[in-house]
């Protein structure tokens, strides 16, 4: 009776913790937050001066005393400390003005996840000021997000392309049946992409600038129009500024091998499912989640290697959010789904 009544005047949120990018739903507004995992630090005064999308201006920008920080790394918590400022400060963003008691949160987290990890997400929540914390894994919410069957004894495959990490999982009866989860997705992409521009034009060109290159021209297969993209940065010969002209098959050149590592992982997935299971996916297809479901020509790539088909979500950006907050909708109806 008493949790029903705290409940009433509580504020329930979902979160999507992610090692780019963090995202909150709550069930009166929807999706109320999305910005950058960044925290900018004074490192002498040990002091937060800015959080998300402010804090992003600031990487590679700073004096020495200040520090960006991303401290989600490969989908989990690098740097506890400032992990639960960067929660403590989003919820404070989000949850406004007077709080009765303190709200209840549901977040998602890789499959990958060791017990360590899950108890560092959970102790970083409360101490920024959470009643009560849910975890679900990714692809799970991903399945949700997208509307698939995922209470029927029928495999469906999701492939979830985060910043840290690359989620592939079979879904069955509202549980995994078997999951892969590899720690290379985009920021792996925007690294490969840093380091073949300095190897193949001598430009060093920093973290966010390699992500707009992505963004622009980058791909996993053949475009239909070549595109060429300037890429500013600095000469790593004589340390002067430097302009290049970059095609994007030299950007898919650059991301081969993360994207190799991605089919690596769907195929190790379809290797060790029951036949039952692969028949419903041949049939079903495979959905892609995630902000590295955008990256052009991946749908193709997949299809071409699998010969799956690949359906990709309409925001893909926000598929496993919405799945999280949808079991805020019927906590009952979904508590099989939660891991905690």
């Amino acid at each position: 009776m008493l949790s029903r009544l705290l409940g009433m005047f509580s504020k329930h949120l979902a979160m999507d913790l992610g090692t780019a990018n963090t995202l909150m739903y709550t069930r009166a507004a929807g999706i109320v937050l999305n910005e950058p995992s960044v925290v900018a630090v004074d490192v002498i005064k040990n002091k937060v001066l800015a959080v998300g999308r402010e804090a992003r201006e600031y990487m590679g920008r700073t004096p020495q005393r200040i520090k960006a920080v991303r401290p989600m790394r490969d989908g989990v918590i690098a740097d506890f400390d400032v992990t639960k400022d960067m929660i403590e400060f989003f919820i404070r963003k989000v949850v406004q003005g007077l709080r009765i008691v303190k709200p209840s949160i549901v977040i998602c987290v890789p499959t990958g996840i060791t017990q360590v990890e899950k108890r560092a997400v959970i102790e970083a929540a409360h101490l920024a000021g959470v009643r009560e914390v849910l975890l679900i894994e990714e692809p799970m919410a991903a399945a949700i997000g997208a509307n698939l069957p995922i209470h029927e004894p029928l495999g469906n495959l999701v492939v979830d392309i985060g910043g840290g990490t690359t989620e592939v999982a079979v879904i069955t009866m509202s549980a995994i049946a078997y999951a892969e989860s590899a720690r290379v997705a985009g920021d792996a992409m925007n690294h490969a992409i840093q380091r073949y521009l300095q190897d193949t034009f001598q430009l060093v060109v920093g973290e966010n600038m390699a992500e707009r290159v992505k963004m622009l021209i980058g791909s996993a297969a053949p475009l239909p129009q070549p595109l060429i993209a300037e890429v500013a940065g600095k000469d790593a010969v004589y340390g002067a500024p430097k302009v290049v002209r970059v095609s994007d098959s030299h950007i898919r050149e650059a991301l081969r091998e993360t994207t190799n590592a991605i089919l690596s992982a769907i195929f190790k997935t379809l290797e060790k499912i029951p036949p039952e299971l692969a028949s419903d996916i041949a049939h079903n297809g495979v959905l892609l989640a995630g902000g590295g479901a955008l990256l052009k020509g991946l749908e193709q790539l997949i299809t071409r290697e699998t010969r799956l088909k690949v359906i990709v979500d309409d925001d893909p950006l926000t598929t496993v959010l919405r799945g999280t907050g949808r079991t805020l909708e019927d906590r009952e109806f979904y508590s099989r789904v939660y891991i905690n």
